[in-house]
């Protein structure tokens, strides 16, 4: 399974980003979309889309927090990291600091960040990620605009 992460769009969407993630299995999408219209070229792509409410979102309909299994891995996805690790997790993947992550905690918990597609923070460049799953593998992989 392929999986695209991005987070805090900010109403801006970099041309032809839509089209690089037509090879997504899912897209996650972890806040600050700002205007729900922006998500209609990656709903065009027909791959179930998933979107947590970021601090500058105002779409009630989007949950604050979505926990769910894919290959036998148990996720977390939420728009402001958690000040402590949520139990019955293996990883967590959040946005809001525009900065991209990947850690592991003392509990052996895995936290990523993609970064930021519209301002990014630290230097950086705008950026998603790239999630690969299948039973027994994880793969994470950063991708610059």
């Amino acid at each position: 399974m392929r999986i695209a992460v991005l987070a805090d769009t900010h109403d801006r969407f970099p041309a032809g980003l839509a089209a690089r993630l037509r090879g997504a299995d899912e897209i996650w999408h972890l806040g600050d979309v700002c205007d729900p219209a922006m998500l209609e070229e990656l709903e065009l792509n027909g791959r179930p889309l998933l979107v947590v409410l970021g601090n500058c979102d105002w779409n009630r309909a989007w949950p604050r927090e979505l926990q769910f299994e894919r290959a036998g891995v148990r996720f977390v996805l939420v728009h402001i990291p958690p000040g402590k690790t949520p139990s019955g997790t293996d990883v967590v993947i959040h946005g809001h600091t525009h900065v991209p992550r990947d850690e592991t905690d003392p509990l052996g918990v895995r936290w990523l960040n993609p970064g930021c597609i519209s301002r990014p923070r630290g230097g950086r460049r705008p950026g998603f990620a790239w999630l690969d799953l299948a039973p027994g593998r994880f793969e994470w992989r950063l991708v610059s605009l």
